[in-house]
Order: structure tokens, then C-alpha cells, then sequence
């Protein structure tokens, strides 16, 4: 039976082999234009030599090249819509990665309910039609769920006791000069009302209470009695934090002739230790002030213990396994267990760089302890997966980095992988993030070309998996600046293909084809400012085979 969603995937897969894969007549399309609202217009700017090519990965021969697998990037949204893009990924390439989609950052809110609602539509799609997904980072320093770790390792909130704090009693004043602050205007203390009280002038700022320290975490609460001879407001300010009555604008009010208690709840400014009430009168308003009393709350909260706040962040390490597993149900296979663990600022004594560590938020090694932290997490997940239907044999587990060109960086990307290991980590394989850039300048191309041949060389001495990500390719003429998709020539796209080709074939002959995980395109095809893609784009933003294409096609077929 084809469901919507299966038909949605059928129309469109065959709108794509139609027009981007198989040697047919373009015209041939027409049944195949609308899907469920979308509309693409056959290209007819698909001409020769191209449209007798068939999909991207029929050209890897299986027989000798069995773990070589070609990838593609693409938003989790986007390829839910199953439109074009969708189309031709499960067309012309064996898998498909969705970068941070599938992390906790983006699933995990702020209270530790996870959202996995695009990953099962995924999960439910790609098992339907019989397609690869391969997994994001499980564990990684970014999109990661920040807020929920800060969560669950905040204080902890404790019973405190109410603490009786500093009491002015101004009958107890004698009449004459106010000894204590006035920021604005004047105030003294007169006889009223048959008792000695603080008056505190019209258009005055005055602390009617001071000389006591205050902690920013504690709430406390200032009580006093006030009396006017006419209706009028002020406003309150406790220690730099200005207090909002329920008058207009915040306003406190007094009714005359009437002694009324004030009771003022507050905490006060982070960056303020004085504390004092301060009220502040307008023009023509007097306020008379007696018995001021300061009471509070200690901070009711107490830091976490070092063995709480692991016992916390293993809960959450397990739940989050726990959860994403669940949903997969052994779909997923292959993952980026930990994403750019190493740290190229950060140097061992042993000369080797540290990996990342972070004083401003939770990172998951600095609790579990850095020589722990794929053994732990690796641990959980390989447990949670197995759990929900996964099977041991199949799953793949990989470290993912960027920046491995340069020597000392992978070499301590493997010192740290042997460290794991030798703690009974699973770690299956790395998945190297290209920053590939093809030059027309010769000697910077030859140095590019070296460049790449070292790194594939130092890689397949891992003897782990060996993945190759973030696979696209930029332009640069010979002054080094770069060539946009605008103003390539065709000469240029044809050296830029011809790299793609190189790149590939490299990875073909130097990683042993038993250790071969295969390659992710980033881009399908060009975007608005770089050349990238097998498919460029013509005015009618049909998407148009390039030369890059047919590279792709003879790379892999060994041409």
C-alpha cells in the first residue's frame, strides 16, 4: 500500500531519477511535476553530457570498495518535507546527516522534556523506504542541552529560619538634625503627633534605615510606619534595586492623617553590599517616617556537592541515552559520539593538547573526568541502544573533529582515542571535517593537494573507521580570493570538479577499503555565494547537473 508519505517519496524520487538521474527524455517528467503542492518544471537547460549519467552512488563498486558509502547534509525539516532535496539524496547518495538536528540542544528543553517528534516522522520514513540515516553527536561542548544541565546542577534549596536584622526607633531620636544619608534634599527629626519621628522633606531622597550589610541571594523585609498630612505617593529603592508599590507607576501611597505600616519585600542589587531603604518624595509631598525594622531570609539555596553534581550529570548522561534510543529503535547505527573534543589552545605536559574544558557551563567531561568521558558516555549509549532493539554488531561509534590537517591536532586526537580505548571506550572510527579550499595559484594547490594526502596518510594509521565530512570545496583565484558561484567560469568549475575528483580518489586508494566509513557532501547544490554543489542552479532556480557531478561519477568508478 502507498501512503501519503510513501507517495510523496515515490513522485518525488521519481521526478528526480527522471531529471537527474537516468538517460530518459526530460519531457518523459511531466506526470511526475506535482507533489502534493510542490511543482518542479523539468530543466531543460539538462543537456548533454550529463543527463546520461546515472545516480551518484550506482558508481561505487560494491565488490571492492564494500564500506564505502557517499553521505549527505541536510536540515531534518527540510528533508521532512520529502520535496526535491529529499529526492535526490536518497537517489544519489547511501545516507543522509542532519548536523545538530538530532542533538540534545535542539530535542532537549529547559525542564528536560525532549522533543522527538521530527525524528520519529524521520525514523518512521527512512525505515519505510529502506534508507540510511547516519547520526549526530550524542555527546559534544555546543548545541548541547545547556539549559537543562544548568538545571539540574543549580542549588539546592534548603529550609532556612527568619533572622530579626537591625530595628530605628525614631521616638528614641532627639529632636534636631538627621545624622544618617540624604542623597537629595533635606530631613530631620521633629515632634508629631505627640512623638519624635523622621520627616523627610518634599523632593527628597532619604534612607530612613542603613548601616547593614546585605546578601544578594536573601530576601528581605523592611517594615515602618508613615503618615501624611495629605494623600500623595513616594517611591521606595532598597539597596540600588528600586521597589514598585501598587500606586500608579509603581508608586507607594499614604492616605492622610492616617499612620499606615509599609511593608517593603526585596532583594537587593547584585553589585550592592550597603544595605539601606531609601524613600524618595516628589514636589509638595512630606512623608513622616517611625519605627523602621529590617527582617530576611538567608539565600535558601546551598552548591551542590562534587559527588551530587555527578551523581547528576550521569542521571542526565543515562536519560538522554535513554531517551534518544528509545525513539531509534536500533534505526540509527552510526554516530558521532563525541563532536570536536580537542582542544588546540590547551596543552598537556606531555605536549599533546588537552580536550576542551569550561568554567562558564557544564561540559560533560569535566564531571565524568576527562580520561572517562567517552568511556562513560559511549558506555550509556552502547547500553541504551541495545536495550531497544539495537544490535551490537552493527553499531558504529566515531569522533568527530575539524582542524586535522594540522599534525599535532590529530596526533592528539589519537593520543586521547588510545586513552579511551585503553579504558574500555567504543570508539569505531573518526569522522574528519574537511576545510578543503582548490587554488589557482600552483604552488598553493600543490601545498592544498600535500596537504590532503598527509591527513588521508595519518588517518588510515589510526587503523580506526575513517570518515570524511563537511565535503565541499572552495574556489580561490590566484590573488586568494574567493570565486562565487556568480562569476566561476567554466574553465574554473571544470578545475574545481577535477579537485572534487582528486579528493575522492585519494580517499578511495589511501584509506584501506576494509576501514572505509565514506563521505558527506555538505551541499547538494551551489548556494547563493559559493560554487559547492553537483548541481547548480539556472534563473529559474531549476537545479542543473555540473561538471562536478560527473566527477563525483568518475571518482568513484575509478576513472
Amino acid at each position: 500500500m502507498i501512503t501519503k508519505r510513501s507517495r510523496r517519496h515515490l513522485i518525488g524520487l521519481s521526478f528526480i531519477i527522471c531529471q537527474l538521474s537516468f538517460s530518459v527524455a526530460i519531457t518523459s517528467c511531466a506526470d511526475y511535476n506535482e507533489t502534493d503542492g510542490f511543482k518542479a518544471e523539468p530543466d531543460p537547460a539538462a543537456v548533454l553530457p550529463y543527463t546520461d549519467l546515472g545516480p551518484v552512488k550506482s558508481y561505487i563498486d560494491k565488490s571492492a570498495y564494500p564500506n564505502m558509502a557517499l553521505g549527505a547534509q541536510i536540515k531534518l525539516t527540510e528533508f521532512n518535507k520529502q520535496e526535491l532535496s529529499h529526492a535526490a539524496i536518497v537517489a544519489n547518495f547511501d545516507n543522509v546527516a542532519f548536523g545538530n538536528s538530532l542533538m540534545s540542544g535542539t530535542i532537549v528543553n529547559a525542564k528536560g522534556v525532549m522533543n522527538f517528534l521530527d525524528m520519529s516522522d524521520l525514523l518512521a520514513h527512512v525505515e519505510e523506504i529502506g534508507y540510511e540515516v547516519y547520526g549526530s553527536p550524542l555527546f559534544a561542548n555546543a548545541n548541547q542541552a545547556d539549559e537543562w544541565l544548568a538545571r539540574l546542577t543549580a542549588p539546592i534549596e534548603i529550609a532556612v529560619d527568619y533572622v530579626e536584622g537591625k530595628t530605628v526607633n525614631y521616638n528614641d531620636v532627639p529632636v534636631g538634625n538627621y545624622d544618617g544619608t540624604v542623597d537629595k534634599g533635606g530631613a530631620s527629626i521633629v515632634n508629631y503627633d505627640d512623638q519624635n519621628v523622621l520627616k523627610v522633606n518634599a523632593s527628597s531622597n532619604v534612607r530612613i534605615i542603613e548601616g547593614f550589610e546585605v546578601d544578594p541571594n536573601a530576601k528581605y523585609t523592611i517594615t515602618f510606619w508613615a503618615r501624611a498630612d495629605k494623600d500623595l505617593t513616594f517611591n521606595i529603592t532598597f539597596s540600588g534595586n528600586p521597589i514598585a508599590g501598587t500606586g500608579t507607576n509603581g508608586a507607594w501611597s499614604l492616605k492622610k492623617d492616617k499612620w499606615t505600616k509599609i511593608v517593603v519585600e526585596a532583594q537587593s542589587a547584585p553589585d550592592v553590599a550597603d544595605g539601606y531603604l531609601r524613600i524618595e518624595t516628589g514636589r509638595g509631598n512630606i512623608v513622616y517616617v517611625q519605627k523602621v525594622q529590617v527582617g530576611y531570609y538567608p539565600d535558601n539555596h546551598r552548591q551542590q556537592t562534587a559527588q551530587e553534581i555527578s551523581d547528576t550529570i550521569n542521571y542526565a548522561i543515562n536519560t538522554w541515552c535513554d531517551g534518544f534510543m528509545e525513539i531509534n529503535k536500533g534505526r540509527i547505527n552510526s554516530f558521532d559520539l563525541i563532536d570536536e573534543p580537542i582542544d588546540a589552545k590547551a596543552q598537556l605536559e606531555n605536549g599533546m593538547f588537552d580536550i576542551k574544558h569550561s568554567t562558564e557551563k557544564i561540559f560533560w567531561q569535566d564531571i565524568v573526568g576527562s580520561e572517562n568521558y567517552a568511556p562513560v558516555v559511549s558506555k550509556a549509549a552502547s547500553e541504551a541502544y541495545q536495550r531497544y532493539g539495537g544490535k551490537p554488531e552493527e553499531l558504529k561509534f566515531f569522533i568527530s573533529e575539524t582542524g586535522l590537517e594540522d599534525a599535532k591536532k590529530l596526533e592528539s586526537l589519537n593520543y586521547w582515542i588510545k586513552t579511551w580505548d585503553a579504558k574500555g571506550a567504543k570508539i569505531d572510527g573518526i569522522n574528519a571535517k574537511l576545510n578543503l579550499v582548490y587554488s589557482e595559484d600552483a604552488t598553493t594547490q600543490a601545498a592544498n593537494e600535500a596537504s590532503l594526502n598527509t591527513l588521508l596518510t595519518n588517518l588510515a594509521a589510526t587503523g580506526k573507521f575513517i570518515r570524511l565530512s563537511n565535503f565541499d570545496i572552495k574556489f580561490q583565484d590566484a590573488t586568494g580570493a574567493n570565486v562565487s558561484v556568480d562569476n566561476i567560469t567554466v574553465a574554473q568549475r571544470q578545475k574545481l570538479a577535477d579537485y572534487y575528483g582528486f579528493v575522492i580518489k585519494s580517499y578511495m586508494t589511501k584509506i584501506p577499503h576494509d576501514k572505509q566509513a565514506g563521505m558527506c557532501k555538505s551541499n547538494l547544490a551551489d548556494t547563493t555565494s559559493d560554487p559547492v554543489g553537483l548541481w547548480s542552479l539556472n534563473s529559474k532556480k531549476d537545479w542543473v547537473r555540473n561538471a562536478t557531478y560527473k566527477a563525483f561519477c568518475d571518482a568513484l568508478s575509478g576513472k
